[in-house]
Parts: structure tokens; sequence; C-alpha cells
């Protein structure tokens, strides 16, 4: 199984490299992963001692981000290494600065595994959520390095708990403790004899709570959105945007804030094609022409989850592609969340729908049925908007229960 393992490895880094010719996205991870081991040799310690830390892209590194940040807080010496698998987490956050090391994580081969390790000489290592890596965990049990996984959710579809997962469900043992989002997940690790499990819960509801505390203030956005109800839609993909854009277009009553998931020219132009009403983008805004626009496209990175408070209803893509973006980053500020139907995967979105604060849609009609409800009935939505900040509060408190075993004397 581990030559097939390592097979399929190798064929997606030459897809990839195929991928680069033409997608932005694969050329970035391949010129990333070109200068990892140089990075490595110019910048680690060469005495080791790092506290390795690895999130697949940016929701996971703002899962374990409490995490880091109350390490380096009491620790304020010891080394922490970040690896990311994908280019939007990498590219955002390669300047962090609570991190002593940041680059991505070199493809899982043996050769790239071992070299990484002899050069990290990591004292434990944190994954966070969904990495399972078999020949980085099975390298770093070899090596006695204390390995735990966070925030992690499983479902019965996942290979570990199939008839054909042996491998997979191997290197699970890899694991010094899993921590795990629900109940439900370290009953079907019991099933496999994986026993060595807490129930913590999401330690993103900590995260977006502390966003929520450091919010940044946007005068434009709060100038264009105090008079009117507003719709704010972030991470949003082109299948989202038709949906809420015709809704726009035939409601003069409401203003929209949109913040595309991805910002490049041609994505702009879509979205600005299929608007009827006048609108500018973010970083071409004044006190003046903002006072005529009725919806503003933000075209910089790094504002969203600040934006969130400026709206009525926020609006999270990703729905109708790979999977939902980050709804609590919305919730947080008590105001109702909707989404498109790819969120199956998503445990905060299923609860948040169950608890009234969250609406699914799956096509143009259900959209309009929970937004007119959601712009015409007031009691509707202050009743939906508080339930989507209360389930966040009630959800709080993933971190502290890690940090208190992992280092109780934090």
């Amino acid at each position: 199984m581990n030559i097939l393992y390592n097979f399929g490895i190798y064929t997606y880094k030459q897809l990839v490299n195929i991928a680069s010719f033409r997608n932005l996205k694969a050329r970035k991870m391949k010129q990333g992963h070109k200068e990892i081991f140089h990075y490595l040799a110019q910048n680690a310690d060469p005495e080791g001692g790092y506290i390795w830390i690895h999130a697949s892209s940016l929701g996971e590194f703002e899962q374990g981000r409490p995490i880091i940040e109350a390490i380096k807080a009491h620790y304020p010496e010891q080394k922490i290494a970040i690896t990311f698998f994908s280019p939007s987490g990498y590219e955002v956050r390669k300047n962090y600065s609570k991190a002593d090391l940041i680059c991505y994580l070199p493809f899982d081969l043996p050769n790239n595994v071992n070299r990484f390790l002899n050069i990290l000489k990591p004292k434990q290592a944190i994954f966070i959520k969904y990495e399972f890596w078999g020949n980085y965990l099975n390298a770093l049990a070899k090596r006695n390095i204390p390995t735990y996984i966070i925030s992690a959710i499983f479902r019965p579809s996942q290979i570990f708990f199939r008839p054909y997962g042996g491998y997979f469900r191997k290197i699970l043992q890899n694991f010094e403790h899993l921590y795990v989002q629900d109940e439900n997940s370290k009953k079907l690790l019991k099933d496999i004899g994986i026993t060595k499990v807490s129930v913590t819960g999401d330690t993103r509801f900590d995260r977006v709570l502390e966003i929520r505390s450091q919010a940044k203030e946007l005068p434009l956005i709060e100038q264009f959105s105090k008079e009117k109800f507003t719709l704010i839609a972030g991470s949003s993909w082109p299948k989202d945007e038709e949906i809420f854009i015709d809704y726009f277009n035939r409601h003069p009553e409401m203003k929209l804030i949109i913040a595309p998931h991805e910002i490049h020219e041609e994505h702009i132009q879509f979205i600005l094609s299929r608007l009827n009403r006048t609108t500018i983008r973010y970083t071409q805004a004044d006190e003046k022409n903002i006072q005529k626009a009725d919806c503003i496209i933000i075209d910089c990175f790094g504002l969203l989850s600040s934006i969130y408070r400026y709206g009525q209803v926020a609006y999270v893509g990703g729905g109708f592609g790979a999977g939902i973006h980050n709804v609590p980053e919305a919730a947080v500020y008590s105001i109702p969340v909707i989404f498109g139907p790819n969120h199956k995967k998503f445990k905060e979105a299923k609860e948040l729908i169950i608890a009234g604060g969250g609406f699914s849609i799956s096509k143009s009609e259900d959209f309009k049925l929970v937004m007119d409800r959601l712009l015409k009935n007031k009691e509707f939505l202050s009743k939906a908007g508080i339930t989507a900040g209360q389930y966040i509060q009630n959800n709080s408190g993933a971190s502290k229960k890690i940090l208190k075993e992992l280092y109780p004397e934090i």
C-alpha cells in the first residue's frame, strides 16, 4: 500500500507541474516548493527544537492561530515552524510575525520527509483539522516526536472507515492524541481502535471571537451601509454571484458589498458585467463617490472579517463548489448567514441551520424566499442574527481545553 501511496503523491506533484503552465495557484505552489529547502538551509536553527504546526490552508491556519499565539505568549523563546499545503494559506500568512519559519510542506515523499525533519528537528508536531500525511506521520512516530491533531472532525465516508482503508487507519495510530470536534468523531475512531481521543470542540470559534474584538474600523464601509439594509457577500464564486446579484438588481431598497474569493481582473469584470446598479471598487472609493454607489466590490485582501460587522445579513460563498468558506467569521457578528448546498462536511453550518441562524440554498428561488423574509420581517431578522451570535459563543473554549492538556502551565 505504501508504494501506491507514494505513487499517488508523486503523480499529484507532476500534475501540479503540468497545471502550473496555465493555473496561477499551481504556479505559485511549484515555485514555492522549489524554494523550500534553500529557505530552510538559510533560516532554520541548526539546533532544531521547533514546535512544528501544519495547516492545509488559510482556514486551518486560523483554527490553529489561538494555539500558536498562546504558545508564543507564554514561551517567547520557543521556536515555531509553520507549513502550508495551499498557496492560499502561504501567500497570505508568509510574513506572520509569531512564527520563526514559514514555508510550504514538501510533498509527502520519503526523501522529502527525512530531509525536512532532519533540518527542522521538531520537538513536537501539531496538525490542524484534516491533514493526514502518511510518510510524515510514520517518520515522526519512528523518531518519537509527539504528534497531535487539533480541531479534527471525522465522517463515516472517510477512507479510515472503509474496508480498504487499513493503511490510513494505521497512520492514525501515530498520533499521540487526537483532539476532535464532536462525540461522533470520537465514536468513529473508537470503532477502529483509536482511543487516545478527546472531544474539545473547534478552535475556530475562539479565533473568530478574537477577530471580532480586533475588527478594523472602516469609515467608508460604515458610511456606505448605515442608511440601508446591506448584504455582505464574502468569499464568493461566480455561481454564488449569479444568484445574489440577480436578487440585488431587483431590490433597490438594499445595498450590497461583495468580497469575492478571487480578485483578479477577469473575475472583477465578470461581477461588473452582471450588476446593473451603481457600483464602485473599494480601492477607488472616497467619501464623495461612495454616496452614489449601491454596491461595493472589495478588490483587496484582509478586510472581510471586519466588513461583516456592517451588514444585516451575510452570504458565504463556496457552497456551489468544493465547499463553503468561513461561516463563523460572519455569524460572530450576530447576523444570519446564507450559503450554498455543499455544506455537509461543515458541522458548524449544519448546526447553525438547526439553530435558526443559518440558511442553505440550492437555487435562486431558495435565495429569494430567505432574503424576502429577512428583508421584510425585522423580528425574524433579529432573532436569526441573535441565534447566530449565540451559537458562536456557546461553542467557544476549545483552545483553552487543548492548551490545558498540551501545556498545563499555560
